[in-house]
């Protein structure tokens, strides 16, 4: 892989991400480091996500999780990642 998907991978340490798998399967969690032999994401708070399209929505929602931990996933096997993007809280206050 190109060095420059490794950066664009590292500039998302700390964040929060969905990767897919398969069509109907994925991960979330927050990226704790890239690894690049052998090419992957060591996920921290992952959980394992079942994914579902219909007609009327063509776009995969996640519909049933799973709890994993921390997991490695091997980019080899990886279709999309998202960024996810965490809601705006109240300054001073932490997410629940």
């Amino acid at each position: 892989m190109a060095s420059t998907v490794f950066h664009h991978l590292e500039r998302m340490i700390g964040r929060k991400v969905l990767v897919i798998v398969e069509p109907e399967f994925g991960f979330e969690g927050e990226v704790v480091a890239v690894s690049k032999t052998p090419p992957g994401l060591y996920l921290s708070g992952a959980e394992a996500v079942i994914l579902r399209s219909t007609l009327g929505r063509p776009v995969p929602e996640v519909v049933g999780r799973e709890e994993k931990s921390e997991i490695f996933v091997n980019l080899n096997h990886v279709q999309r990642i998202e960024l996810l993007h965490q809601s705006p809280g109240v300054l001073g206050q932490e997410e629940k």
